[in-house]
């Protein structure tokens, strides 16, 4: 028996946004009005099947278009997509970015993570809530928008036909209260530029072209020796590609540092067809803001980086999967493909879509069941991705940073022997620095230029929230794989978040718990219990401390790194644990 949802039918508005993706309804069977042949013929099976990849799509559409999703505008995309509402359901209310109550058209985003709360994002939602009122309705409190550069940071955004969204960052009270009281809205010639945020010291092989290049021009990239890479790819072939990226020894840079080449030879030695080729830019570790930078100011290498890694793997078709609150780095992306096909540098299928606010679609097996419009929840492996992935098939699933490295593995022979980290926090001048592996975490810091005057170091968040606390005395620690895991850190994403005397600990350890209680996808009972009752825990602990909630603490940080099934449940107590180990937090 099939659930129904009730609220009436949708809205003119509401059909319109669904037809914008799927098109006009032919027919009955898809939603439309009744002809005489529907009486007589049926249309379902595969066909109809195939259309469920484009749940999200056109959920977004609606939201975009509404900004929230109706019972009946659920109910439409139901009928059209042949997906039954119940489990219609299950998604929409997975995401965070769909609203299923109505709401203004207009929100504003604030952002109340680790960065911006060092940057004064609490005082600011105080004020919002004293002057605007209480968030949920106008204005919501959001976890990292990838703007730590730049805090405190929000994401305005304004529902209707001419959808509109727009990155903020530093945000003030003024401007998000005049943006609400139906202000003008803000032009770009307003605002500070969101990027660079690059030092001459912090500028590297990667970043070269940063700041130098148009982003919206692919002759701009071409004089700067853009494609000169794919070039060289065809000249070696599939099988040369591949042994010049396991030569090069390049691993990979979105936290789990795999062997690249390795990962491509099994993908194209796969005897299942088609191969997939998935590019992960849902960046959402709180503290991380690199990929996000090179999608906005260098959108072509990754487009270039793409059709190598399909070329050499025997990808027929790739998607780009970008955060939901990165708009400027999808429109950037989108240009960058439709120019590139367009002038016949690539044949390459490449397919944005777009993230919803869930940060376990960062775990790649939750980001293939969000590409086929499913609930974002990790798959058991094996099998593997290079066996099963995306639809099923073989995939190639790499992060925007190790993808844009192989450009120089082809055109200068190596692997450029640096790494991208993204400083934030009570550092002088935050931003994106590139910097030799080996790098200690201190000379990096000085980079940034140091703390302020007067200030002391208290601790380093390295790694994001699913990282873990360094010391005063451990700033000497190399910046590598090996040097990290020496003192029992880790290198994650590149997220260096630094925090100097004033930042109050305690909240800052309350903030990753309930991060992690409310990213968790629900679907293992180690982590779905254990991040509630770490957050319970915690508070129990900084206002009672007790020796017995601190072994409790120690045995749900067990539990949930032993039989988590992916890396969220199994890294979210790192943060926690090395604070009350290494800082003596409780």
């Amino acid at each position: 028996m099939d659930i129904r949802t009730t609220g009436g039918p949708a809205t003119a508005e509401e059909v319109s946004a669904v037809d914008s993706v799927l098109g006009i309804p032919a027919s009955l069977w898809e939603g439309g009005a009744r002809h005489p042949a529907d009486d007589h013929i049926g249309f379902g099976g595969h066909a109809a099947r195939a259309q469920r990849p484009l749940l999200l799509p056109v959920l977004h559409a609606i939201q975009d278009r509404v900004g929230w999703v109706s019972r009946g505008a659920l109910e439409y995309a139901c009928r059209r997509l042949s997906i039954p509402p119940a489990e219609a359901y299950g998604v929409v209310s997975f995401y965070g970015r769909f609203a299923l109550e109505e709401r203004p058209a207009l929100a504003v985003h604030v952002c109340d993570d680790i960065a911006c709360k060092c940057a004064g994002a609490d005082e600011l939602c105080s004020a919002l809530e004293k002057s605007v009122g209480a968030a949920g309705k106008e204005w919501h409190r959001s976890p990292c928008l990838g703007l730590c550069d730049r805090a405190p940071a929000a994401l305005v955004e304004r529902a209707g036909a001419d959808h509109e969204e727009l990155q903020i960052a530093p945000v003030s009270l003024e401007l998000a209260k005049d943006i609400l009281s139906g202000g003008a809205w803000p032009g770009p010639g307003e605002l500070k530029p969101l990027t660079p945020t690059l030092s001459p010291q912090g500028r590297g092989g990667l970043l070269r072209r940063v700041g130098v290049v148009d982003p919206e021009s692919i002759d701009s990239y071409r004089e700067h020796g853009g494609f000169a890479a794919l070039k060289r790819a065809i000249e070696l072939g599939p099988e040369g590609v591949i042994t010049a990226v396991t030569d090069a020894k390049l691993l990979g840079r979105g936290g789990a540092a795999f062997p690249t080449g390795r990962k491509w030879d099994s993908v194209a030695k796969a005897p299942a067809s088609p191969h997939y080729l998935v590019c992960n830019a849902d960046e959402s570790e709180p503290g991380t803001f690199k990929d996000r930078e090179l999608m906005e100011l260098d959108p072509f290498a990754i487009v270039e980086a793409m059709a190598i890694a399909a070329f050499a793997a025997g990808c027929e078709k790739g998607f780009l999967y970008v955060r939901g609150e990165y708009p400027l780095a999808r429109r950037r992306i989108e240009n960058a493909i439709q120019k590139a096909r367009a002038s016949g540098l690539i044949d390459l299928e490449i397919e944005v879509r777009r993230g919803a606010g869930a940060y376990i679609c960062g775990e790649e097996t939750a980001l293939f069941n969000s590409i086929e419009g499913k609930r974002g929840e990790p798959r058991n492996k094996p099998p593997f991705p290079a066996q099963a992935g995306v639809f099923g098939k073989p995939t190639l699933v790499n992060n925007v940073e190790t993808l844009v490295n192989v450009l120089d593995i082809l055109v200068e022979g190596s692997a450029a022997d640096t790494r991208l980290f993204c400083l934030s926090g009570h550092v002088r001048e935050p931003g994106l620095y590139e910097v030799q592996m080996g790098t200690t975490l201190r000379a990096l810091i000085d980079l940034a230029g140091g703390l302020r005057e007067g200030r002391t170091l208290q601790a380093v968040l390295l790694g994001g929230a699913a990282g873990s606390f360094v010391t005063q005395q451990q700033l000497d620690v190399p910046l590598s794989f090996e040097g990290t895991r020496a003192i029992g850190a880790t290198l994650g994403s590149g997220a260096v978040i630094v925090l100097d005397d004033t930042a109050d600990l305690k909240q800052i350890l309350l903030r990753i718990a309930r991060f992690f209680r409310d990213e968790s996808c629900g679907q293992c009972v180690p982590c779905r219990v254990g991040t509630v009752r770490q957050e319970e825990v915690l508070h129990r602990l900084l206002t009672d401390r007790r020796d017995s909630d601190i072994t409790l603490l120690s045995d749900i940080a067990q539990a949930m790194r032993d039989a988590s099934i992916c890396g969220l449940g199994q890294t979210a107590a790192n943060a926690i644990t090395s604070a009350v180990i290494q800082l003596k937090v409780v």
